[in-house]
């Protein structure tokens, strides 16, 4: 069976960095995924739902819920290893609720955690604009992108807490101390 770790946290919380570090430390046994890279690589792919993905990126248009949830659920079921880490997802509330009645009407892969990577909001903006890498970094984008993040927050952690799942791991440490507790935090749940 399958073992899925959700990893979320605040733009510039540092969990897709955390995610690569395991995966790349742990590469015998873990495979790590962002859900845009595995929506492009289906596109890449060519396959009848990449065309359906691609004309809707294509267009600048969202793709829908199910495809999204339907690409990551494929992903996982054709990984590689046997534990998974996706980054940034979900990112809201219907997001959550596709992904658990999905994970629900099946056996093959089980939700063992959802990680939220716990940083304050002055620490990520410091760390995003900080960084500047690109157009979206800057003052405006960010307050938008931790409004998106923060809206449904209090009811994926209250879900996810009712399930027993929900881990909150200090993101405003040295990045080797953070990855050190996810890294033996997950090895506990396989």
């Amino acid at each position: 069976m399958k073992k899925l770790f959700l990893i979320i946290g605040a733009p510039g919380s540092g969990k897709t960095t955390d995610a690569e570090l395991i995966a790349k430390q742990c590469s015998d046994t873990i495979v790590h995924y962002s859900t845009g890279d595995l929506l492009r690589s289906e596109v890449a792919s060519g396959s009848e739902r990449g065309k359906l993905i691609e004309g809707f990126t294509s267009k600048g248009n969202l793709v829908p819920l199910d495809i999204v949830v339907e690409t990551i659920v494929t992903a996982i079921k054709n990984a590689p290893k046997d534990v998974i880490l996706i980054d940034g997802y979900p990112r809201s509330v219907e997001q959550m609720a596709s992904l658990d009645k999905v994970l629900k009407s099946q056996n093959d892969v089980a939700l063992k955690s959802v990680i939220e990577v716990d940083v304050s909001e002055l620490v990520a903006r410091e760390r995003v604009l900080g960084r500047a890498r690109g157009a979206d970094d800057n003052v405006e984008v960010f307050n938008n992108r931790m409004q998106v993040y923060k809206t449904p927050l209090k009811e994926i952690q209250d879900f996810y807490s009712q399930m027993g799942i929900l881990k909150r791991i200090n993101g405003e440490r040295k990045i080797e101390k953070i990855v050190e507790e996810m890294q033996d935090f997950i090895k506990s749940k396989i």
